[in-house]
């Protein structure tokens, strides 16, 4: 009897649709301050702080929006915001 297994499948991941800033967002109070706008953003489908980073790393994954709304969004609400190369 031959049992065929099937390969796993993998992700794979499109780092373009990964936008990375430069941010002050360096707290939980100024995550919070962020949060309901990056939540109820339809076209954001993740995103995280990395608050431990020297640089403060924003990170959204979206398949439609430019690194150019963030930053005006971000700055909307009294946050420095860069991309980051």
């Amino acid at each position: 009897m031959i049992i065929e297994l099937e390969k796993p499948t993998v992700m794979s991941i499109d780092y373009n649709q990964i936008l990375l800033f430069k941010t002050n967002i360096r707290s939980e109070d100024d995550k919070k301050c962020i949060e309901p706008i990056l939540n109820s953003h339809k076209k954001i489908s993740e995103w995280n702080v990395d608050t431990e980073d020297v640089d403060c790393v924003l990170r959204i994954v979206s398949h439609s929006l430019t690194h150019d709304h963030i930053i005006s969004e971000i700055k909307k609400l009294g946050f420095q915001c860069n991309e980051l190369i």
